[in-house]
């Protein structure tokens, strides 16, 4: 969290970050139990990064790229499925088949949406922005992973106003669980 440079860069190093938890995850033998270890480190990660992206990546592709609007829309909704998938994995058991199926399903869903991402989307924000807004959002983008939530809340809002107005409350409630729990320290 918090790579510095421009919103691009940024958020490019966290996918990269997530791809290396994909590959700690499928390191570890099946049913392992470090596997939720990493898969609540992923989830935080995840969680803070599609956040991220919802309060000021898809509305700068709004508002700047051409038809930029239906893509952002594609981009959300790809985000309510993945957060869905990790609600569900936040019950099941490591050693449950289903855990494993859930696993495979968040990797390619979350790996198609990033390709999609840096293929499609950030060379359309590139071009349409200048270096000064690309900077800017990238600030927005590190502020806002510090107080966004940490766990999955698939009903919460996904777009702007009420987004950016809850999801730091819905942070600071996360944090505070963590914390007492334990979750995200490995």
């Amino acid at each position: 969290m918090g790579h510095g440079g421009n919103v691009i860069a940024e958020l490019t190093a966290d996918h990269r970050e997530v791809e290396e938890y994909f590959i700690r995850l499928r390191a570890l033998p099946l049913g392992d139990k470090q596997r939720r270890d990493v898969l609540d480190d992923l989830t935080i990660e995840l969680v803070r990064h599609s956040v991220a992206e919802e309060m000021y990546l898809y509305p700068a592709v709004r508002e700047h790229v051409p038809g930029g609007g239906p893509m952002a829309d594609k981009e959300i909704q790809e985000h309510a499925e993945v957060e869905r998938v990790l609600k569900d994995l936040e019950d099941v058991d490591v050693d449950d088949a289903r855990f494993d199926a859930l696993v495979l399903k968040l990797i390619t869903d979350v790996t198609e949406h990033v390709r999609e991402e840096e293929q499609q989307l950030f060379p359309g924000l590139a071009r349409a922005c200048t270096s000064e807004r690309l900077m800017e959002l990238g600030d927005q983008v590190r502020r806002a992973k510090k107080v966004a939530p940490t766990r999955p809340h698939p009903s919460a809002p996904d777009t702007p106003p009420a987004n950016k107005l809850l999801a730091p409350g819905a942070g600071l409630v996360d944090r505070v669980r963590d914390f007492v729990s334990g979750r995200g320290t490995s």
